[in-house]
């Protein structure tokens, strides 16, 4: 007999007639001799038309308020699913998040889950009945007890923690599509549907806009090596399996613990970096670059464009030390042809080495997700050691900077230092598994980006800006710095960019306005008219050529390449707003991800 947890979100329980499908459902799941703890969301648009309600009394109503009334919404649907269960002569009751002892921080409409009690879960269960547990909500334990809520998407991340507060055999989130496909369905009808995909993967596209599971419920699964599935509510093909290595240490027994948001500082010194400085902005300037370098099969780990200025662009990229030589023999092969910037004023394209010897230092962890204060602690760690940051690049499970190699141990142990956790090199891939290079393509259409000029080069200028903001609670994504330095009257300047979601971005325009005098900084432009294409796959480090791929699709199509940042398992491109759908199914195509048959998915 197996412990299962199910959750069906608003759509499958969106009437009576598909919470009758549900209960169905669950009383074929236990009669195969299992346990089950049933997730609910609100039915159907319930949410919506319950912030419609608040809406129309307050422009900005009270946060606590606001849970008070959108958990009510979950507990009509677990109340009527255990009616329709109790009517088929199956046992259940139907449980708050609060009864079943899910405790919270004490932010409204945005908690994280800290701890979970499974005792009336557990008696309940065996005294032989279904729990239905409404998603979404828990308690703050803060003096007074008070319901909060987790947030849009917040049903997945109740069960997943309920799963593994329980130790549940697996997990099993109920969607309207049949599993976890290449791309949306709605945007690309050929999407392929997965088998499978890594705990990594998932977390990348579920904060790039893939909206089948949320960022946090797959947080959870991580941490706490949960098996997790998500499938159709309305087949019983087999879904989409979301697998991970077991967790590194075992977690707490009774009930679940918060993570720590940092599992490991990495290292990495086999790290050489070259500037290509100047070149003109137009398509096809990054697909010849990286493509040059993949017919040498050369690996290139960090790449990073940064925001244009005059009509030039300047490309960064990292490889091997014993590449550096053959990629720079590339470099300065590939810059003649790529033709003059239409601004001579600038200076004539360059190709620049990086001197010294620089190494790569990384955290990492699935708990920094949503907690934009880790960023910011690492780049103010690194500060304070009165270590400089040349490159940055950011992912949802790791942040990476490269700097002075001499500096790596000192960085690496102060990194440990501040965030509690042990330290290893950056791990080795295997080569007896090679894993699809792209797994998945994902469209970001809900960012905007910031650019900040003339941002004094030296240490903890970055730290404070990215302080400032994970004050204001605003989370920032891909971060781009500069590697072309200005001389402004005798202060060295670099221009830096990063994307914020849009519902942030005058928030965060005005938070650094507010203090550019005190910190040295120039201009804050605004950028809404953006979208981020990206492409994540575990196997890219062992196959060259993914960048240029990708590139290469963009620019067959005309699209110019604004930005670029990766990490080991995404490369994400920032394009113009208007050309975000043609540049997602221009790269879905050139990696061959479309299968063949058409995914139905509901209106």
């Amino acid at each position: 007999m197996s412990l299962i947890v199910q959750k069906y979100g608003g759509t499958s329980v969106g009437t009576v007639d598909r919470i009758l499908e549900v209960a169905r459902r669950v009383v074929k799941t236990v009669q195969l001799g299992n346990s089950l703890v049933v997730v609910l969301s609100a039915m159907g648009k319930t949410t919506d038309g319950l912030v419609k309600l608040a809406k129309e009394i307050s422009v900005n109503p009270n946060k606590r308020e606001m849970d008070m009334l959108l958990s009510t919404g979950e507990q009509v649907s677990i109340a009527l699913l255990s009616m329709a269960l109790q009517e088929m002569g199956q046992p259940a009751i139907s449980l708050t998040g609060a009864q079943v002892g899910i405790v919270t921080e004490a932010a409204h409409t945005r908690a994280r889950i800290l701890r979970i009690d499974p005792n009336r879960l557990q008696t309940q269960l065996n005294s032989g009945k279904v729990v239905v547990v409404a998603g979404f909500q828990g308690i703050a334990d803060a003096g007074e007890l008070e319901i909060t809520t987790l947030g849009r998407g917040g049903s997945d991340t109740t069960a997943v923690a309920l799963a593994a507060a329980l130790r549940a055999d697996r997990c099993e989130i109920y969607t309207d599509v049949p599993g976890i496909l290449t791309t949306d369905p709605r945007l690309v009808a050929d999407a392929q549907l997965m088998d499978e995909i890594t705990c990594d993967e998932m977390l990348e596209l579920a904060s790039l806009g893939a909206k089948v599971l949320h960022p946090r419920a797959v947080e959870i699964a991580k941490n706490y090596g949960v098996p997790l599935v998500v499938l159709s509510s309305w087949s019983d093909a087999p879904g989409t399996r979301v697998v991970s290595p077991p967790p590194p240490s075992a977690r707490p027994l009774e009930g679940l613990e918060l993570a720590k948001a940092v599992d490991a500082v990495e290292f990495d010194l086999d790290q050489a970096g070259v500037s290509l400085l100047r070149l003109p902005d137009r398509p096809g300037v990054a697909a010849r670059l990286f493509g040059a370098i993949a017919q040498q099969n050369l690996d290139v780990d960090l790449i990073i464009q940064s925001i244009h200025e005059g009509n030039t662009n300047d490309i960064a990229f990292t490889v091997r030390r014993n590449s550096l030589n053959q990629a720079v023999a590339v470099a300065d092969a590939i810059v003649p042809a790529l033709g003059k910037n239409s601004r001579p004023e600038l200076g004539e394209p360059e190709v620049k080495v990086e001197e010294r010897p620089i190494a790569k230092v990384s955290i990492a962890g699935a708990g920094m997700i949503g907690r934009p204060r880790v960023a910011a602690q690492m780049f103010n760690t690194l500060a304070d050691a009165g270590i400089n940051i040349q490159m940055i690049s950011t992912s949802e499970v790791k942040v990476s900077c490269t700097i002075d190699a001499a500096e790596c141990d000192r960085a690496v142990a102060e990194l440990c230092k501040a965030f509690d956790v042990a330290n290893s090199p950056v791990g080795l891939h295997s080569a007896s598994h090679k894993p699809p290079a792209v797994r998945a393509v994902a469209l970001d259409l809900n960012q905007a980006r910031l650019a900040i000029r003339q941002l004094p080069d030296r240490p903890g200028v970055a730290a404070k800006m990215f302080g400032l903001l994970a004050e204001e609670n605003i989370s920032v994504d891909t971060i781009i710095q500069s590697q072309r330095c200005h001389n402004i009257d005798g202060i060295l300047t670099r221009d830096i960019a990063f994307t914020v979601a849009q519902i942030d971005a005058e928030a965060a325009k005005t938070v650094l306005e507010k203090s550019a005098f005190e910190f040295g900084w120039g201009e804050v432009a605004v950028d809404t008219e953006i979208a981020k294409v990206s492409v994540v796959g575990s196997g890219m480090v062992a196959h060259p050529g993914v960048a240029a791929k990708m590139f290469e699709a963009l620019s067959q199509h005309e699209i110019n390449i604004q930005m670029i940042a990766t990490s080991e398992i995404k490369i994400s491109c920032v394009v113009d707003e208007a050309q975000g759908v043609t540049a997602l199914k221009a790269i879905h195509a050139a990696f061959e991800l479309a299968g063949s048959e058409k995914v139905q998915v509901p209106a």
